[in-house]
């Protein structure tokens, strides 16, 4: 089962809005503040983190295709002039720099223009290209047949510059011509024909439906959208965008969707990763290579194949703790006669994981996430356990919520997998890099401590 969806170029766009911005606001400065006796290296990384914590809690980067372009603007103007309030409040800290209102004006000016002129012009171009192409559309079915549910339809319809793409209607109490078949065959549909959105009209679901819906959006990797009743709605799990006029109800994205606190994630994983490699891989790697060697012929480091981001194989390292053989699908279990004597220790230890910082560095993995499963244990559990595919929409980890709290290594019972799918959801739902250290520091500790299942 591979997770799915018609995205395009759309997954570039944050990124290459983020990389102009940044150049903007760094390759500018230097022309106008020249001559101010500015540490250039403090300033770099001062405007860089402030402009970072600034769209991060302004939700600056959070445009979409539906997104009004009163919105846009706003949110340029609160991101200019707290970024301007920014930069002023720099040179009172900065004892030998000689402020200048003019070259400060200039330089958040000119960079702030640049910024507008950019995003602005990809905003417009996006639209005009999805009409002029029909590509980047993203294909929609409604669940429901109401007024609200029509106005919906319309709207797809009459403004295609947003890339929509509407596929039909499904009803349990209307026979309109319109409506392809009843609730129940949706999910068979939206599977088939790879639907990106699914419009639910809250007021023709019943609770059981709507969880089903929910429970097949998670596992299939579809986007469930709500269309409300009335816009008196409160929920911190549901949003309000409006699509022009329109009111549409959306399950709130975790931190971990958010192209700021990826950044942030991904720049503590290099660095941390970096780090390991330098002061502990660097003179451990031929030590355990030696021992391994010495106890059994074969290659210091296992590599396998395991499912990562969206069920991407990737290639996941280890020091090799077992003798060679031919059931590396087959997970360990206690007293596993495969496992050497030096194995033992360093499975004991958790030190055969440490080439993994290797798959940090290259991107694959993240310091702390879900553990990445084998094949047959993802083929497996991903059709039986509600909520198994979530764990594939980030980054698998080295260590995660999951293994401190004692669900790690042999899955004895489908009980051993709920629990750890359990803490895997809630880390992904909860992300925090301070619940980042709090998990490497409690690994850390268990390592020392012992831990029962690490066999």
């Amino acid at each position: 089962m591979v997770l799915s969806g018609r995205e395009g170029y759309s997954k570039y766009l944050r990124l290459i809005n983020v990389t102009f911005d940044v150049l903007a606001i760094n390759l500018v400065f230097p022309v106008f503040m020249a001559g101010l006796s500015l540490n250039y290296l403090h300033f770099v990384i001062y405007i860089n983190a402030a402009w970072g914590i600034i769209a991060y809690f302004s939700s600056f980067y959070e445009v979409y295709r539906y997104t009004p372009i009163t919105k846009v603007i706003t949110g340029l103007v609160k991101q200019a002039a707290l970024f301007v309030l920014t930069v002023i409040a720099y040179f009172p800290f900065a004892k030998h720099t000689v402020f200048s209102g003019n070259a400060t004006a200039l330089y958040t000016g000119v960079a702030m223009g640049l910024v507008a002129f950019f995003k602005l012009s990809l905003y417009y171009y996006l639209k005009r290209y999805r009409i002029a192409t029909g590509s980047n559309f993203r294909s929609a079915i409604i669940i429901g047949h109401t007024p609200d549910a029509l106005r919906l339809k319309s709207f797809f319809e009459s403004a295609p510059e947003y890339g929509y793409r509407f596929k039909g209607f499904f009803s349990d109490t209307d026979n309109h011509p319109e409506v392809i078949g009843s609730i129940a065959v949706a999910e068979a549909f939206a599977a088939e024909h790879s639907i990106d959105e699914i419009y639910c009209s809250l007021g023709e679901v019943t609770n059981q439906q709507l969880k089903d819906l929910v429970a097949f959006a998670d596992l299939r990797g579809k986007t469930i959208k709500f269309i409300p009743d009335t816009k008196e709605i409160f929920s911190k799990n549901l949003r309000v965008d409006y699509y022009e006029m329109f009111p549409v109800l959306s399950l709130n994205k975790t931190a971990l969707h958010d192209p700021v606190a990826k950044i942030i994630k991904r720049a503590f994983d290099i660095a941390f990763s970096l780090s390991v490699i330098v002061l502990v891989l660097s003179w451990l790697a031929p030590l355990l290579g030696l021992l391994i060697r010495l106890e059994s012929k074969g290659s210091v480091f296992f590599k396998q194949s395991r499912p990562g981001l969206d069920e991407k194989e990737f290639f996941c390292y280890k020091f090799r703790s077992m003798q060679i053989n031919e059931t590396t699908e087959k997970s360990v279990t206690r007293n596993d006669p495969r496992v050497t004597r030096i194995g033992k220790f360093i499975r004991k230890t958790s030190i055969d994981e440490l080439p993994q910082f290797l798959n940090v560095l290259k991107g694959e993995m993240s310091i702390v996430g879900p553990r990445p499963h084998l094949w047959t244990q993802n083929n497996l559990y991903g059709a039986t356990i509600k909520k198994y595919m979530v764990r594939l929409y980030v980054k698998p980890g080295i260590t995660g919520l999951a293994q401190v709290r004692g669900y790690r290594g042999e899955i004895a019972t489908d009980e051993d997998m709920i629990n750890r799918i359990r803490y895997d959801v809630f880390y992904i739902e909860n992300w925090s890099l301070l619940l980042d250290v709090k998990i490497i520091i409690q690994t850390v500790v268990n390592i020392f401590m012992g831990e029962e299942k690490a066999y």
